[in-house]
């Protein structure tokens, strides 16, 4: 495999082939898999079982209800939050179990929009990606899901990382809408919660720069930091402690300002590795007084 992730000889608990076993009896079940923190390296067995159901039609949610009552003394049926899905306690081993459903034709058209058509989103680009390769099958009646693992173990597209790049790197400082703006208007107003709201959204940017710069699908929205270390072999200088400085600052209230100098340095550092590796150019001095001009005058609103 050219995108090894997944821990190997994973040993599958009972509990989701259980449940892949249920769910597998319905005709329009094409696939179960188990996704999530529990298959990929380093293993997290505080995680949630994350299953996922791909079937060609909706399975009732009465059914689903009767399946989770055979489980579980606490169930949710037929959330609509994120993904539509259920999630249950196991009465046996006290685990949380989410399950969610898809078509595969949904997540067929998720995978052609990255690695066909190259679409960059803000924050989070390649997560469907991810999820995909680091699934374990547990049921896969027409080997339908094994062909999608193959089909999506490619090289990394060239066109895809500069697309997310191209989307995200601007938003993080130099546009007049960036999150750097934002976040120092936010500031300005002593606005505690939009500065612990700008400063997320900055961060979900830099990581997305940070993992298609190495070329390795973004994993979503746990243990970020302990992945990257663990897969990019390129790094902005002073990752931990940068990153360290800006979480640190977004609990201080008032007019502090260091959140925004932290967050200063932090993209500092990754468009010097960024320049480094030819896949930006950065401003001139002019351009960049101008910027901080229209900063200050941004923030003074």
């Amino acid at each position: 495999m050219l995108h090894n992730y997944k821990i190997t000889n994973l040993e599958i608990p009972e509990l989701p082939k259980l449940i892949a076993e249920k769910f597998s009896v319905w005709p329009q079940v094409t696939a179960v898999v188990l996704a999530g923190s529990r298959t990929i390296r380093p293993a997290d067995e505080l995680s949630d079982f994350d299953i996922y159901l791909y079937a060609d039609r909706e399975i009732h949610p009465d059914i689903r209800e009767k399946i989770a009552i055979e489980l579980s003394d606490r169930y949710e049926i037929n959330n609509q939050f994120w993904e539509p899905g259920d999630e249950l306690i196991d009465r046996a081993t006290g685990c949380g179990v989410d399950i969610m459903y898809r078509t595969p034709e949904w997540i067929e058209e998720q995978i052609d929009r990255l690695l066909l058509e190259h679409q960059a989103s803000v924050g989070y680009s390649t997560c469907f990606w991810w999820n995909v390769l680091t699934s374990e099958v547990l049921y896969d009646g027409s080997g339908w899901f094994q062909k999608l693992q193959e089909t999506v173990d490619k090289p990394y597209p060239e066109a895809l990382r500069q697309a997310i790049i191209a989307k995200n790197h601007p938003i993080l400082r130099d546009n007049i809408s960036s999150f750097h703006h934002q976040l120092a208007s936010a500031v300005s107003r002593q606005d505690s919660i939009s500065i612990v709201h700008r400063t997320a959204a900055l961060l979900g940017s830099y990581f997305d720069i940070i993992f298609a710069l190495n070329c390795i699908p973004h994993p979503g929205e746990k243990r970020l930091v302990e992945l990257a270390k663990s897969l990019c072999s390129k790094l902005p200088k002073y990752f931990d402690r940068q990153i360290d400085s800006v979480t640190n600052c977004v609990s201080l209230l008032g007019e502090n300002r260091q959140i925004l100098a932290a967050t200063d340095e932090l993209i500092d550092s990754l468009d010097e590795l960024l320049v480094e590796e030819n896949l930006i150019v950065l401003k001139s001095d002019a351009e960049s007084a101008i910027e901080l001009e229209l900063d200050a005058n941004f923030t003074s609103r």
